[in-house]
């Protein structure tokens, strides 16, 4: 049969979560591919750039809509349960499809599909399909979505790994920004017993008369300032004056307070700030699709 789209996978996503218990990501996977009769052929049908499946893409539209409706929550990165207010959608005898409609109802919803998230570094744009905006608007605000599920579904992975995986990832991520050339040459992931509080080394210049120090926290909770405070003991340990905290989480005000307050280079690095590095240097994603907008050329059009 047809790969559902992601309005048809949302009303039974929530159904599989209606016990209230958490359930992994690989469980309502397959518990949607019953729900469905989905065949093998079915889940290998590839959406038109044939980098990812079609069910994988709608599934994971259907999820990312119901969690920012504030009708399904991840405690933990690929893991999902049910929310009070998700619970009373399902029980709700005179709702038996979830769609557009039935979210808009949800201030949290219209905020995320209208881009007014309380953080400046979280403002997304409106995607909404208001007729009075252009095909060149409405393309840049639909790219804005994609790009901030592409960063959830990067946290979800991280999390997902093992912290070495995360060591070595910071160190990618550096060195893709231009710091050191390469990694054979510049940078290493410590992360082992005996490291020192320290999870990765660039080296700035071919003899490695200067070196960043970089720290990783693959956590869910936000780092404090005896977290900062603690990687700082670690630099004055390896004589060193710059240093480059990243979280998936956030940092307390505390912490960023410290950290500007130190005789060091020291800087902050939250979830949202690497999953937007990541994006931008290609580390951890790849091209699915291009577009080239195009305009006229009037000066070939322009006569003697």
């Amino acid at each position: 049969m047809p790969i559902p789209t992601y309005e048809k996978f949302m009303y039974p996503l929530l159904g599989c979560l209606k016990d209230r218990q958490e359930h992994t990501l690989s469980e309502l996977n397959e518990s949607l591919i019953q729900h469905f009769n989905l065949t093998k052929e079915d889940l290998e049908e590839m959406i038109p750039s044939g980098k990812k499946s079609l069910f994988g893409n709608r599934f994971g539209w259907a999820r990312t809509y119901l969690k920012n409706a504030g009708l399904i929550e991840s405690p933990r990165r690929t893991v999902f349960r049910i929310t009070d207010r998700g619970l009373s959608i399902i029980n709700d005898p005179t709702i038996t499809y979830i769609n557009d409609s039935v979210l808009k109802q949800f201030p949290e919803y219209l905020a995320f599909k209208k881009g007014s998230s309380s953080s400046a570094d979280n403002q997304i744009e409106s995607a909404n399909t208001d007729t009075s905006k252009t095909p060149l608007e409405l393309l840049t605000e639909n790219y804005s979505l994609i790009k901030q599920a592409v960063q959830e579904e990067i946290l979800e992975k991280i999390m997902n790994n093992s912290p070495q995986f995360f060591e070595q990832l910071i160190v990618d991520l550096v060195v893709a920004m231009g710091y050191g050339g390469s990694v054979a040459d510049a940078g290493k992931a410590v992360g082992k017993s005996g490291d020192g509080g320290i999870d990765g080394v660039i080296k700035e210049d071919i003899l490695g008369l200067d070196k960043i120090y970089l720290q990783g926290k693959r956590w869910s909770n936000p780092v404090s300032r005896p977290d900062i405070q603690a990687f700082v003991g670690s630099l004055v340990g390896f004589k060193a004056n710059k240093g480059i905290f990243i979280t998936t989480s956030r940092f307390t005000k505390e912490a960023f307070d410290y950290a500007e307050g130190i005789d060091k280079s020291l800087i902050l690095i939250d979830g949202q700030r690497l999953t937007d590095l990541l994006f931008e240097f290609n580390v951890g994603v790849s091209n699915e699709q291009t577009f080239t907008i195009k305009r006229i050329d009037l000066d070939y059009f322009e006569e003697m």
